[in-house]
């Protein structure tokens, strides 16, 4: 049997089944197991350490400085290796099951381990408990790239290895499964369920037996018997409702605290070792049991502690816990909930037993865990669950039941929500509630995956250059327009039925067409498209607005929009990018009329498009603003994140080095930003900029796109006047910002220094002589017309041409708008260039410009683009780009600014 047979009968046995599932649980719930195991002797190890340095060295120097030197460790370790494996890590998970792109592999689950082992030893008050979710499931994300599965079976997976790691952190294998149901997949689909319980079942059997020696439970209470009755419920009802306001207090502070430290501006190493250095020196001066979390928690549940003592360790481990996870540290919040609930329910049982002398403190602190849990984690089941399966005393369901459920509504009702949400929201993550089975088909709608950029055929073109259309497009099918107005459509099969009938060559296509085509709307959903589709066994639909067509969506842009879907390409929940911020600026005297913005980002185009930056601020009294954008990754705050800037200021200073030369104010800024648009924009609305002036590569390989993503929001959405330059040969290879990549010639860079042009080194001497300048007599146009006296200053002997692409059909053009050009620009008194305004006639505009620069040799072409003209059709047929791949020469884009 033949190597590639055998290839192909492993990769078919390994594809997604059920009894694969199941083993692949097993073996998850295993590894999730033994990582649990060694995250809880390793951080106990160095807790040991710890407590025992302390009792050699005075408390008050060895607690700080261990809290100062291994929380820095760990937040390096975090910060340089995995940024995923910061915080609980619970968020970070519920991400990844919500569809958004998220990481979570081998790497991170390493680091992730150590990271916390560390932290925990620094003896920060945070638990073990969440960063065992993230282990389990990035443990189980990067075993899931072993096998050829679907993305639905790798989102089991991961939630089995989530509840691996919490059941084998608590011993309590139905908490690990209820807590995949209730906060994490919320699925109960047959799979799911039946590998979250294998894996479960296998991390907390596993985890007992190598953490505890035999299958008996990690919590040990030596004569204690729960005690209950009916006198008691109106204390439980009470001991909820003060767990829920409290519980919803500690959420506030853990969200305060985190915007606290973002405000310091300062790394995550840092950040964690002030928590650290800060917690050390409060145990320090506490008594010496609040030195080992586990040993408090257990001393407040068996009702050794007195009320003046609970009430002392439930203030400090509530400002502990604050501060340590403000700081991202690798920890959890399972654990100190326990803490704080255990100790306000064992207030709650000391006033009881004084007022009543019926029951148990340690059936109040107990219910209080379950309630103070539920009310931070908003997992009422699973809080329940947890604490039932640390004591299997059924006696206790009941009161933990009332407690942990009143505690819930309470909690829910003064801070709606769930923590983990609120977290993901400040990393500008935001999770909507599950989608049905067909929810992209629902939610999508036509507008949302049509391809904007249609080629149309003309009404009145004839069949043999129909047939000629059919022969340079792989499209089967064409709509028909007059007037930008949808009023057919003709497809291969009306040509061949044509064809059969020997009609004339000459024959219109109105003739042939089909008229009134099905049609969808903008609004219409994917579920009634696909329909549509189907009933009349069509392959495409235009989109249409009245008659107005906006764009086709055909079967594989459906597809397209359901596999980007379960990639997490293009996921319901939303990923938002958090301000830029600016690492680097220089500042000049403001003595200008207004600024021109200048992005930067490849330095062997920099210096041209700085020079036509130059010749339209000297011709407006302008100052120039630079900016570079250095990207980073969305899981890092631009604020905290550590950049090199030595070769963009480089770059910069080029920029300065010019300006003073040419006499005019300049003004350099980097900016660390998650967006490049976000950035520029950012920087348009802070500098008050009038003009931007950036390069265009000219085509773009984004679809649904017509300039790129960056630039497509530029146009969109920058208030100012805009500027898009592709350099054409002569003048440097233009990198494109257009499709979302920014040009960071920063630190990261794989150009070398020396490939960029030195202050002293002479500029690029590209031909700009001979300027072509099609006209549309819209706004835009005007604009181009005001820029093109200050522009043609690059050249030494500037010819300007204005001209006006007329069809065929029409007889004598009107040559109103030409002469209308030429005294505006007449009227320019710096102006000496030679002028002259001659119509073309063509098809298109496209193929008249192209046409003309080809034959006659243009160096620029300048495109005002108007409502008649070029930027309406740029929408939908994308001219700009298609003269721009079309010609060699330098072509400009204008557009006017936008009023509000």
């Amino acid at each position: 049997m033949s190597l590639p047979v055998l290839s192909q009968r492993f990769r078919s046995w390994l594809q997604p089944r059920r009894g694969l599932a199941i083993a692949e649980a097993s073996i998850i719930g295993l590894v999730a197991a033994l990582s649990a195991v060694f995250l809880k002797v390793g951080s106990g190890w160095l807790g040991t350490w710890r407590v025992h340095t302390s009792h050699i060295l005075p408390a008050w120097f060895a607690l700080p400085v261990v809290g100062l030197v291994f929380g820095f460790l760990a937040g390096a370790l975090v910060q340089r290796l995995a940024p995923e494996a910061s915080g609980s890590g619970i968020p970070q998970v519920k991400a990844t099951l919500a569809n958004v792109a998220s990481n979570l592999s081998w790497r991170v689950a390493i680091v992730k381990l150590l990271s916390a082992m560390i932290a925990l030893g620094s003896g920060i008050t945070l638990g073990r408990q969440g960063p065992t979710v993230q282990v389990g499931a990035s443990l189980a994300a990067g075993m899931s790239r072993w096998v050829p599965t679907s993305p639905d079976h790798r989102r089991q997976m991961i939630a089995a290895g989530a509840g691996a790691g919490l059941a084998a952190a608590f011993n309590a294998p139905l908490a690990g499964v209820l807590f995949i149901v209730e906060e994490l997949l919320q699925d109960l689909s047959g799979i799911t369920l039946g590998t979250a319980i294998v894996a479960s079942f296998i991390g907390g059997v596993v985890s007992r037996l190598l953490g505890g020696g035999s299958l008996e439970l990690n919590l040990q209470l030596l004569n204690y018997k729960s005690k209950f009755s009916l006198p008691e419920i109106p204390l439980f009802l009470l001991l909820g409702i003060l767990a829920g306001l409290l519980g919803a207090l500690f959420n506030h502070g853990i969200i305060k605290s985190i915007k606290c430290y973002k405000q310091l501006h300062v790394s995550l190493p840092l950040r964690v070792a002030l928590a650290g250095f800060v917690s050390g020196i409060i145990v320090a001066i506490l008594p010496e049991y609040f030195r080992d979390n586990t040993g408090l928690r257990e001393y407040i549940i068996t009702g050794n502690a007195n009320p003046s003592l609970a009430v002392m360790v439930f203030v400090a481990q509530f400002i502990l816990t604050l501060i340590a996870f403000g700081s991202g540290a690798p920890g959890g919040l399972f654990a100190p909930s326990l803490i704080l609930g255990s100790c306000l329910g064992h207030l709650v049982g000391v006033c009881e037993s004084q007022l009543l002398g019926v029951g148990s403190s340690t059936t109040y602190a107990l219910a209080g865990m379950g309630g103070f849990f539920s009310a931070v984690s908003k997992v009422p089941i699973t809080a329940i669950v947890i604490v039932f399966e640390m004591t299997t005393d059924f006696n206790l369901v009941l009161p933990l039941m009332i407690v942990s459920v009143v505690a819930y509504l309470v909690a829910d009702k003064v801070a709606q929500g769930s923590l983990y949400d609120k977290l993901l929201q400040l990393n500008g993550i935001i999770i909507t509630k599950a989608a049905p089975s067909d929810g992209i088909l629902r939610n999508l709608t036509a507008k949302d995956v049509m391809q904007q950029q249609v080629e149309t055929l003309d009404a009145d073109m004839t069949l043999d250059e129909a047939k000629q259309a059919f022969s340079r497009s792989h499209h089967r099918g064409f709509p028909v327009v007059e007037d930008c107005k949808l009023v057919g459509i003709v497809t291969q099969s009306d040509l061949t039925k044509i064809h059969n009938r020997n009609m004339p060559n000459d024959t219109r296509l109105r003739e042939i067409m089909v008229a009134s085509p099905i049609t969808v709307t903008p609004l219409h959903n994917l579920r009634n498209v696909l329909y549509l589709l189907d009933r009349y066994q069509i392959s495409r639909l235009p989109v249409v607005e009245g008659r107005k067509l906006i764009g086709i969506i055909t079967r594989a842009d459906i597809i397209r929009a359901e596999v980007e879907h379960l990639n997490c390409e293009h996921a319901t929940p939303k990923l938002q990018a958090e301000p830029s911020y600016v690492v680097y600026q220089t500042r000049s005297p403001s003595i200008g009329r207004g600024r021109l913005l200048v992005p930067v980002a490849n330095p062997e185009t920099a210096a041209t498009l700085l020079q036509m930056a130059a010749a339209i601020a000297r011709d407006r009294h302008y100052e120039i603003e630079c900016v570079q954008v250095m990207l980073v990754s969305r899981h890092s705050s631009p604020t905290e994140t550590q950049v090199r800037t030595a070769k963009s200021r480089r770059l910069l200073r080029q920029a300065e080095v010019l300006a003073k030369k040419w006499r005019i104010p300049v003004h350099t800024q980097i900016r660390v930003a998650h967006d490049a648009a976000q950035a520029i924009l950012e920087t348009i609305n802070e500098r008050h900029i009038d003009l931007l002036l950036m390069g265009w590569k000219g085509s773009t390989s984004t679809p649904g796109r017509i300039f790129g993503s960056v630039v497509d929001t530029l146009i969109r959405q920058a208030t100012c006047d805009v500027v898009l330059v592709k350099l054409g040969r002569g003048a440097g290879e233009q990198r494109s910002w257009g499709d979302g990549e920014l040009g960071n010639w920063g630190e990261n860079s794989t150009s070398s220094p020396s490939s960029s042009p030195t202050p002293d080194s002479p500029l690029p001497t590209p031909q700009f002589n001979r300027w072509l300048l099609p006209m549309a007599g819209g706004p835009n146009s005007r604009v181009a017309l005001k820029l093109l006296p200050a522009l043609v200053t690059l050249g030494d002997e500037a010819e300007i041409r204005l001209t006006q692409v007329f069809k065929s059909s029409e007889i004598k053009p009107d040559m109103t708008v030409l002469e209308q050009a030429i005294r505006q620009l007449m009227r320019h008194r710096k102006l000496s260039s030679t002028v002259v305004a001659v119509p073309v006639q063509a098809n298109s505009v496209a193929e008249g410009v192209i046409n003309l620069v080809k034959t006659e040799g243009y160096d620029v072409v300048v495109l005002g683009a108007s409502r008649e003209g070029l930027l309406q059709q740029a929408i939908q047929g994308n001219i700009p780009e298609a003269i721009a791949s079309g010609v060699e020469s330098t072509v400009i884009l204008v557009r006017g600014a936008i009023n509000d």
